[in-house]
């Protein structure tokens, strides 16, 4: 049974866990339909407006990103060390279940790397006048790779309106063990790029 998280909380992921390596984070959102109603269910005339949103990973070293090869996102989809890996891009959001996946061998986490941040972005969210108020559903989770148990859900439930990228979660070292914390922080970074300059 997968343990539920309040924006803020934390949870270990190795303790008790023995010989957990390679986990998935899955993430998840819909854009908000008609069915909601509103305005935008009027103007999209029954259909959902496209948005595409980008799942991303900083791997920090003391809190930054040292190296830009430590972005993994769509246009660069494994570490060079090989323990994360991006299943690539999800263009509309649409349908159940996870939107893009990214793949972490725990073990292979360089020495060095002692926090995994887990953010999404719209891409071209200002040519396209978006932004994570017309997003429903989000959602960042665990499961463990050897037995495919969900492990953590965190479902990001704050009003996001005119915020443009999401810090949803992070995975850090404490000691021995790996911990994550659900952040669910928005912000109005309009790009990966912009992201990244919060941890240089």
């Amino acid at each position: 049974m997968a343990i539920s998280l309040e924006k803020g909380q934390r949870i270990d992921l190795t303790k008790g866990n023995a010989g957990l390596s390679k986990i998935l984070v899955g993430l998840g959102w819909d854009p908000i339909s008609s069915g909601s109603g509103g305005f935008f269910g009027k103007l999209f005339g029954g259909s959902a407006p496209n948005i595409d949103c980008d799942a991303s990973v900083l791997m920090l070293e003391n809190g930054r990103v040292t190296d830009k090869k430590s972005v993994i996102y769509f246009g660069h989809l494994k570490s060079s060390c090989g323990s994360i890996r991006h299943t690539g891009d999800n263009l509309t959001g649409e349908g159940n279940g996870d939107d893009e996946q990214i793949i972490v061998d725990l073990d292979k986490v360089p020495a060095h790397i002692n926090k995994l941040v887990f953010v999404v972005n719209i891409y071209g969210c200002v040519k396209r006048n978006q932004h994570f108020g017309m997003i429903e559903n989000a959602f960042i989770r665990i499961e463990n790779m050897s037995n495919h148990q969900e492990m953590v859900k965190y479902n990001l439930k704050d009003d996001y309106s005119g915020r443009t990228s999401l810090i949803a979660g992070e995975i850090y070292r404490d000691g021995q063990e790996w911990k994550f914390t659900a952040v669910g922080e928005g912000t109005n970074d309009t790009s990966l790029t912009q992201i990244v300059k919060r941890f240089g």
